[in-house]
C-alpha cells in the first residue's frame, strides 16, 4: 500500500505556550514518510448553541470540513478537572451535530496529552475514548503517549528535548498511520464484496 495518510491534529488548548500545542507540533514532525499532518486551531469556535446547529458559523462549517478531508485525527489534550478541557469538548459538540451530520463518524483517532502533573493527562484521555462511542470513532488502543511533568520534556520556546517522549509521540504516529490505512483497507475490502 503507497497511500498517503492525511492526519488533522488537534490541541484542546488555546494557551499560548501550551506544552499540548508544542507536543503536537513535535507530533507534525515526527510523522512517518507516509502520512502528513494539517493543524486545526479552536481559537476560532464559538460556544455550541443547538439553535445554530443547522447554519453554523463559518468557524464551525471549516472545522467540519477539515475534519471530513481528514483521514485520521489527532487529539492532543490536556487535563482538567479530571477531564478534557471545555474548548475541546465544545468543539466536538458542534462537529457531531446537527443529529445524523457527525463529521467524527468513522475515524480512526489517536490521543495524545501533556501535563506538569505526574499523570500526564491519563484521566483525560480514558474520558475521551469515551465520548469517541458515541461519536463512532476508531480509537487506536496502542501506543498510550502521556507525558507527566511537561515542563522537563519542553525547552522554554516549546520545542520537545526529551528523547523518550519524542520516540514515543514517533510511535504513536507510526501506528495511528498504518491502523488509518488497516481501516480503510478493510473498508474497500468490504466495499467491493
Amino acid at each position: 500500500m503507497n497511500e498517503s495518510v492525511k492526519i488533522l491534529g488537534i490541541a484542546g488548548s488555546l494557551r499560548k505556550g501550551s506544552y499540548n500545542r508544542a507536543a503536537l507540533r513535535s507530533a507534525q514532525k515526527l510523522l512517518p514518510d507516509s502520512a502528513r499532518m494539517e493543524i486545526f486551531e479552536l481559537d476560532g469556535i464559538p460556544p455550541f448553541n443547538q439553535d445554530l446547529e443547522t447554519q453554523p458559523p463559518s468557524a464551525v462549517s471549516e472545522m467540519k470540513s477539515e475534519i471530513r478531508s481528514a483521514d485520521a485525527i489527532l487529539f492532543v489534550t490536556p487535563e482538567y478537572n479530571y477531564s478534557v478541557p471545555g474548548v475541546l469538548k465544545n468543539a466536538i459538540d458542534w462537529a457531531s451535530r446537527p443529529h445524523g451530520d457527525n463529521a467524527w463518524d468513522g475515524k480512526p483517532a489517536a490521543i495524545m496529552g501533556a501535563s506538569i502533573g505526574m499523570f500526564g493527562t491519563a484521566r483525560a484521555q480514558y474520558h475521551l475514548r469515551q465520548i469517541f462511542v458515541y461519536l463512532n470513532m476508531y480509537a487506536l488502543n496502542r501506543p498510550e503517549v502521556m507525558i507527566p511533568s511537561a515542563a522537563d520534556k519542553f525547552d522554554a520556546t516549546g520545542n520537545l528535548v526529551d528523547e523518550d517522549t519524542r520516540k514515543r509521540i514517533k510511535e504513536l504516529m507510526l501506528a495511528l498511520t498504518n491502523w488509518t490505512l488497516r481501516l480503510k483497507y478493510t473498508q474497500k475490502k468490504l466495499a467491493a464484496a
